[in-house]
């Protein structure tokens, strides 16, 4: 069975699973099945890639080797405990985890606490089941990124300080802007990738130059809900439906070593997803264009003549000139985040992106919920 290809098992029908699968070609990894809460989309889904719709999670179980997570992150923590006392594997989707109540009823020390437990128990179960995770931060994945990673460890840089964004015009999931179905808001929703980034990299530093990551220990946030402003002007470009969660944040990170980052994310910006790591060290500076990136520039003078292409992720309209992808996912690190957990998971490594980077990013996320609450204040970072 050394040999065989891994069986991975897809918990969500949405985009994430379908570009999972996707993204197995050529790897000795195959879908073996897919299960959601709806039946007609996992039976659509099954129908598309020609694989079993299971009814449940716990059906699939005895038939995979991998539970690929790509469902709401308000059911990854359940998902997680199933996997690992099955001894299976695990692949989640970002964001990772989150608390998931009423913001109008439990205030944000009790969602850091909640969080803070939580995610010990989900490093107890991954640990003493011996499974490995791997946390799909594509960011982490982008090649600007690895290129940087390079960088780091080749030259054994000292990082400074980094700065980071992900904004774009706001998600078209019917449930973004609901606190208990997201977590959260841009902070979370957005932020989680730029931050993931920046936590990463930061981590190689410290194991280039002495051998243990550097960690954050703490953080200063503000968020805001531009768009709910009563002055506000609506021309329609923008998504206003928020119903309890922030549109704009601003996380600065300080890590042990006292350097600093700071991270903006937004539903604010016009033009595709807007997204980048710039690095300050002592001996290079790094800009990460993670999209878009000038590579192919496409001019179409009229938007019906490419209508439906994918040209570059949140764009409004195909016209005009177009920094568009070479190929969907490539810039942004989806194209290989798949090969690592893969390829990890057969060889019994860690992955790139792991339980580590999951649980830092989660917990500096909460404690910059409840430093905004606190008007700016600065919070420590749990550790676990």
């Amino acid at each position: 069975m050394q040999n065989a290809p891994l069986r991975i098992g897809i918990v969500g029908s949405g985009f994430a699973g379908k570009f999972h699968h996707k993204n197995l070609r050529g790897l000795p990894a195959v879908t073996v099945g897919v299960t959601s809460p709806r039946a007609a989309s996992r039976e659509a889904f099954a129908a598309e890639i020609g694989v079993r719709a299971y009814a449940s999670v716990d059906e699939m179980l005895p038939d995979i080797d991998v539970l690929d997570i790509c469902s709401p992150p308000s059911s990854h923590a359940t998902y997680i405990h199933k996997a690992a006392a099955a001894g299976k594997h695990v692949i989640v989707e970002k964001p990772f985890h989150g608390f998931f109540g009423s913001p109008e009823l439990h205030s944000k020390e009790e969602m850091l606490a909640a969080v803070t437990e939580e995610l010990r128990e989900i490093r107890r179960v991954v640990s003493e089941n011996k499974i490995l995770l791997g946390y799909a931060e594509n960011i982490v994945y982008a090649p600007a990124v690895q290129r940087e990673r390079e960088i780091l460890e080749t030259s054994k840089a000292q990082i400074l300080r980094m700065t980071a964004e992900e904004s774009h015009s706001g998600s078209h999931s019917p449930v973004y802007g609901i606190w208990s179905e997201q977590g959260g808001g841009s902070l979370i929703g957005k932020g989680c990738h730029p931050l993931g980034g920046v936590l990463y990299l930061k981590r190689k530093e410290g194991l280039a130059r002495n051998g243990s990551p550097i960690r954050p220990v703490a953080v200063s946030c503000r968020t805001h809900s531009i768009t709910r402003l009563p002055h506000f002007e609506d021309r329609g470009y923008l998504r206003t439906t928020y119903k309890d969660t922030e549109d704009y944040a601003l996380l600065h990170v300080i890590f042990e070593d006292g350097t600093v980052a700071d991270v903006m994310t937004s539903e604010l910006v016009l033009g595709g997803v807007y997204d980048f790591i710039e690095v300050f060290a002592n001996n290079h500076r790094t800009r990460c264009h993670i999209q878009p990136v000038g590579v192919v520039d496409l001019y179409s003078p009229d938007r019906k003549e490419f209508a439906g292409m994918d040209l570059m992720e949140k764009i409004s309209s195909n016209e005009g000139w177009i920094p568009a992808y070479p190929e969907f996912g490539w810039s942004n690190g989806q194209f290989y985040e798949m090969r690592d957990f893969v390829l990890s998971m057969r060889e019994g490594r860690q992955p790139e992106c792991d339980l580590d980077v999951a649980i830092d990013t989660t917990l500096a996320i909460y404690a910059g919920y409840l430093s905004a609450d606190r008007r700016g204040a600065e919070v420590q970072v749990p550790r676990i």
